[in-house]
């Protein structure tokens, strides 16, 4: 009888700790928001604290976060404060300092909307060792871009970047296993409202160049540019011959690609919200496996600083090598 007790017993107490086991590797990953002069600080916390999340966005639980903003871009300063209030209000704990953030959190979201300050707001997280998800624009600059991804190789830490955009269906599917057939062309476009802290594409015209790489790929070889008072007009030449165009609009609302492929034309202009994207940031933090390659990412970068080299000579073709490589110059010289 007693012998029958104990089996009992023992196994009562081995499926507790199972249980307790299961409790302890599924208990959500700590996050941290650097930033929170964005709505995507509070959009982003909204999916990824909702007690009804399911997946891996279940597996992550933003906890703290530092406000941040830059006092020489209305878009952040007059919206820092109310982020954070709403933050607040939601059990998120306000934090003086990165390195306040950092004691807290096992993952980091850098929500900062200027580029300008990532590098430099990037560098203790990357010193810690937390994983890093990097809003747009990644950097301020295409050196400071470079220099974003040396670190994270050198701390053998994992980042990305991205925009939303390139998580929508129709634009993944081109990409991935297009309807259309092989992908010969497109043609994106996106808002792009000019920041003057910022090279011009920068700011919010990387939508649109984001959408562009999504359905091309990475592989150009060469940019030209035209600018207009209501857009800009950049055309790209892959190394296959193709031929990638994105039209920024300064007043406008809409996002899209019309996609050439050897089977017929096809159009995508859905928008599936931030959603993807979160998930797909669940899935980094969760993995620490980038769903986007830092060469890629920087070619993206490339792209938009050869624009603005190739305005400033009047619209003449600039190449990506060219650019890449005077941004790894200044990259090297800031070390």
């Amino acid at each position: 009888m007693f012998a029958r007790w104990f089996v009992r017993l023992l196994s009562v107490t081995v499926l507790s700790a199972m249980v307790a086991g299961v409790a302890r590797a599924e208990k959500p990953l700590r996050a941290g928001i650097i930033g929170a002069d964005t709505s995507h600080a509070t959009a982003f916390t909204k999916m990824f604290n909702n007690p009804k999340a399911k997946g891996p966005v279940a597996g992550v639980n933003v906890v703290a976060v530092y406000p941040g903003g830059s006092p020489d871009i209305p878009s952040s300063w007059n919206r820092v404060k109310k982020y954070t209030q709403q933050l607040k209000k939601s059990g998120i704990e306000v934090c003086d300092s990165i390195d306040e953030l950092l004691a807290k959190v096992d993952v980091v979201l850098l929500e900062s909307v200027d580029g300008r300050p990532h590098l430099e707001q990037v560098t203790p997280v990357f010193k810690a060792g937390k994983p890093v998800f990097i809003d747009k624009p990644v950097a301020g600059s295409l050196a400071d871009a470079i220099a974003v991804y040396r670190l994270a190789e050198k701390y053998k830490v994992p980042c990305f970047s991205s925009s939303s955009l390139r998580y929508s269906a129709g634009f993944q599917q081109m990409r991935d296993n297009p309807p259309a057939g092989k992908v010969v062309g497109c043609t994106a476009w996106s808002p792009c409202h000019l920041e003057p802290h910022h090279p011009d594409l920068f700011w919010y015209g990387v939508h649109g160049v984001e959408i562009l790489f999504t359905v091309m790929g990475p592989g150009c070889e060469t940019v030209t540019r035209v600018h207009t008072a209501d857009e800009e007009l950049v055309v790209g030449v892959w190394n296959d011959g193709r031929i990638g165009t994105f039209r920024g609009q300064h007043d406008g609302r809409s996002y899209g690609a019309l996609v050439f492929a050897t089977k017929g034309v096809r159009f995508e202009d859905k928008f599936d919200g931030y959603e993807p994207l979160v998930v797909e940031i669940a899935k980094f933090f969760t993995t620490g496996k980038p769903p986007i390659s830092a060469e890629e990412t920087l070619q993206i970068f490339a792209f938009m600083e050869a624009a603005d080299e190739s305005k400033r000579q009047g619209g003449a073709a600039v190449s990506i090598e060219d650019v890449m490589k005077k941004a790894e110059a200044a990259a090297n010289a800031a070390e």
